[in-house]
C-alpha cells in the first residue's frame, strides 16, 4: 500500500496539467507570429529600426563634438580630439546608413529575381 501512495502523486498531477494542455492545444489553431513573409523584409525592417534608432545617437554625438570643439579654445590636442571624435561619428554614420542602402539595394534585386 506505501507504493501506492508514492505513485497517485506522479500520475495524477502530471494527468492534471497535461489533460488541460492537449484539450487546449486541440482546439487552438497554431498560427506564425512573425509579420514578415520573406527574409529581406525581416532584414529591411531590422536595418530600418536600426537607422531609426541610430540617428538621434548620431546627433547627440555630433553635438558633444561640436562642444567638444567650442571647449577646446585653441588648445590644438583639444581641438585636434574633437576632430578625431566628429570624425568617427560621421563614419559610423556612413556604415549604418551604406549597410541600410546595400541590404535595400540587395533585397530589391532578390525580389525581382524570385518574382520573374
Amino acid at each position: 500500500m506505501i507504493q501506492y501512495k508514492r505513485l497517485i502523486p506522479l500520475v495524477i498531477l502530471p494527468a492534471l496539467i497535461l489533460l488541460p494542455l492537449a484539450y487546449a492545444s486541440a482546439q487552438a489553431k497554431l498560427e506564425s507570429p512573425f509579420v514578415y513573409k520573406t527574409v529581406s523584409d525581416f532584414i529591411s525592417a531590422v536595418l530600418r529600426a536600426i537607422v531609426y534608432l541610430s540617428m538621434p545617437i548620431i546627433a547627440l554625438f555630433i553635438m558633444y563634438a561640436g562642444f567638444k570643439y567650442i571647449l577646446a579654445r585653441g588648445n590644438p590636442g583639444a581641438i585636434d580630439e574633437a576632430h578625431k571624435n566628429f570624425m568617427y561619428v560621421i563614419i559610423g554614420a556612413l556604415l549604418i546608413l551604406g549597410a541600410w542602402v546595400l541590404a535595400t539595394l540587395i533585397g530589391g534585386t532578390v525580389s525581382q529575381l524570385v518574382t520573374k
